[in-house]
């Protein structure tokens, strides 16, 4: 009788890994907000005319080069990914799929499509700007800093703010103001993310030598940084609604979606603890999402005639 694995499945051939295994490559999480991200960008560009198909050729190829540049990140810190709780379970330090070279070759296919695919049927402008995301993710951020800078994660965050300029691009040919303050936005929003994770994961960031917060031997100092941050992120979204491409109840509601983030990032000012700090990254996913979300609703509301701005 075929042994079971923990989980009460069967065991994965060795090495190729399962199906799941793969999937779990694309970071599937991070594939759909980048996507999201996009189409807030796409919306936020021209709210009075939206062409779906445009719309769905965006997220598919941004979907694909996301898909590819996680394949890539995963491949490149094979090495570092043992060393970490979070991460030792991966596909590949757990060695269900034991071979990195096909990783690395798929990682670079789905970019390349996603890219080329973005340059042939929107626009090259377009792809240039999911090209501009996946090698500062790959390359800026993975290879080059992660190891070397506690400055990683902000300069790497242009990844994240690079799909709301390819969302601009697909709908109107070029970066136009409003997106633009959006990328600035989710720029912003990727320090206090991760930096409230990092506080939560400290141990496990030093053990594996990574400088993921601006000061690891003050996490003091690292919790306040994290509140200033989250008041930067309040006044990027005042700066959506002041470029005037957001209806004016679009504009509150972004500015006080900001304004959560500081109320419950704030008790970290005064003392850091990792509940605290959780607090802060769970809250920032649904932040970002909700920003969205109000990109979406301002469709309606710039089409009912509502006034733009505050």
């Amino acid at each position: 009788m075929e042994a079971l694995s923990r989980d009460g499945r069967p065991p994965a051939p060795p090495g190729h890994g399962r199906l799941a295994d793969w999937v779990s490559l694309t970071k599937p999480g991070i594939t759909a907000l980048i996507c999201l991200v996009a189409v807030g960008g796409f919306l936020l560009a021209a709210p009075r005319a939206i062409d779906l198909g445009r719309l769905g050729i965006l997220v598919g190829t941004g979907a694909l080069a996301s898909a590819g540049s996680a394949m890539l990140n995963h491949y490149l810190d094979r090495d570092l990914d043992p060393q970490m709780r979070r991460t030792r379970d991966r596909p590949l330090p757990a060695e269900r799929i034991r071979a990195g070279g096909p990783v690395a070759a798929v990682g670079l296919a789905l970019v390349a499509a996603g890219v080329g695919g973005a340059s042939r049927w929107l626009n090259p402008l377009t792809g240039v700007s999911i090209l501009l995301g996946a090698v500062t993710y790959v390359v800026v951020y993975t290879a080059w800093l992660k190891r070397r800078s506690s400055w990683n994660i902000v300069i790497g965050g242009f990844a994240g703010s690079a799909p709301a300029l390819a969302g601009s691009a697909a709908a109107v040919g070029s970066w136009t103001l409003g997106p633009i303050a959006f990328a600035v936005l989710v720029f912003l929003w990727t320090p206090p993310h991760f930096w409230s994770l990092a506080l939560v994961l400290r141990d496990d960031y030093a053990r594996a030598g990574l400088p993921m917060l601006p000061r690891m031997s003050d996490p003091g100092l690292s919790g306040k940084v994290v509140v200033l941050s989250a008041v930067l992120l309040l006044l990027a979204g005042a700066a959506v609604g002041a470029t005037g491409a957001t209806a004016w109840p679009a504009s509150v509601a972004l500015v006080a979606l900001g304004a959560g983030f500081v109320a419950v990032t704030l008790p970290l000012w005064r003392e850091v603890s990792k509940r605290r700090a959780r607090r802060g990254f769970v809250f920032s996913g649904p932040y970002l999402l909700g920003v969205v979300v109000v990109l979406g609703a301002n469709v309606a509301l710039v089409r009912a005639g509502v006034g733009l701005g505050f």
